[in-house]
């Protein structure tokens, strides 16, 4: 008879447990000669040697899977312990999947062009309409990279545009003041990462979002960057962002040119860069259209309303 503590990292322990502790008691009556007690992220097992060792094999097994789909059920416990493959497993295609288990992956053809252009180039543009999914997908691409190891950090930025009067009225700190604008960065990572790993993963500055005038003077290296709503750069923004890029890091900068925040004379920095870099060698860009909205319904029709009267204003022109 031995005894060994097992330490769940990596994972909410409460996911692994069960409601009530109906997954670890599922655990315990598939192992009934072993002597099973779990306190916080430890299991304490007493028992046979070999018992024991199968037994943590399968508790790793368990763990990896709730990292990687932040999901299990008792059908899923069930096949890791007899050697089967969960329903997760079969799905294809899935680039991470969300905190309740949802699978994130592409859902119109363009989404799939930024899937594919990420893993064929170390630099994306992608531009297109409100709701397309430009920021959401490629926060994913980015949460899988660092899931798979092969990115060190994620570093997500943008520009706080109204960064001189109305943010001077905003209460707080200079973190409190730039929050909102990077509020949908948060929302995004919020629905793939646990809330408590992702606050650690912050802390320790694995994950860093920040405004991008705090970029300048940086390399950003091993890491996935996004510059998001890059229609609101200045050329020399544009251009200082881009001239970050350090050894083994890949780029998504993504923007919505009929969104231009900038004083009505100054060229967006991202419909220039669009303009200068195309046909550049290691650069991908994806021109996300009407068809590849993801949000409700009403958005698509809000997007050719407004289309139709840009069209008229330019036409009595």
């Amino acid at each position: 008879m031995i005894e060994k503590h097992i330490v769940l990292e990596d994972i909410d322990p409460v996911v692994f447990y069960g409601i009530n502790n109906v997954h670890l008691q599922m655990v315990k009556s598939l192992y009934p000669k072993l002597r099973i007690v779990a306190r916080g992220n430890v299991i304490k097992v007493l028992g046979d040697e070999e018992e024991i060792e199968r037994f943590e094999d399968n508790v790793e097994s368990i763990r990896k899977h709730i990292e990687l789909y932040n999901t299990i059920n008792e059908e899923d416990i069930l096949d890791i312990i007899k050697g089967r493959k969960t329903k997760a497993e079969s799905v294809k295609d899935v680039i991470v999947y969300s905190i309740s288990g949802r699978p994130i992956k592409s859902r119109s053809e363009n989404q799939q062009r930024l899937i594919d252009e990420f893993e064929r180039c170390d630099m994306v543009f992608a531009e297109g309409p409100a709701g397309t999914g430009k920021t959401y997908l490629s926060i994913a691409l980015a949460v899988k990279a660092l899931k798979e190891k092969s990115a060190k950090k994620i570093i997500l930025s943008r520009p706080a545009v109204e960064a001189g009067e109305k943010l001077g009225f905003l209460p707080g700190d200079m973190k409190d003041k730039i929050d909102p604008y990077l509020q949908p960065l948060y929302d995004a990572l919020e629905d793939m990462i646990p809330p408590a790993k992702l606050q650690d993963m912050m802390e320790k500055r694995i994950i860093q979002i920040a405004p991008l005038a705090f970029m300048r003077g940086r390399t950003l290296s091993d890491a996935v960057v996004i510059l998001d709503e890059a229609q609101n750069t200045t050329t020399a923004q544009i251009r200082m962002f881009l001239t970050r890029m350090g050894w083994n890091t890949k780029m998504i900068i993504t923007g919505d040119l009929t969104q231009v925040d900038l004083p009505r004379a100054q060229r967006s920095g991202l419909d220039e860069a669009l303009a200068i870099l195309n046909g550049i060698e290691g650069i991908g860009f994806v021109r996300m259209e009407k068809k590849d909205i993801v949000r409700h319904k009403l958005v698509t029709r809000i997007v050719n309303a407004y289309e139709k009267m840009v069209s008229k204003q330019v036409d009595e022109e």
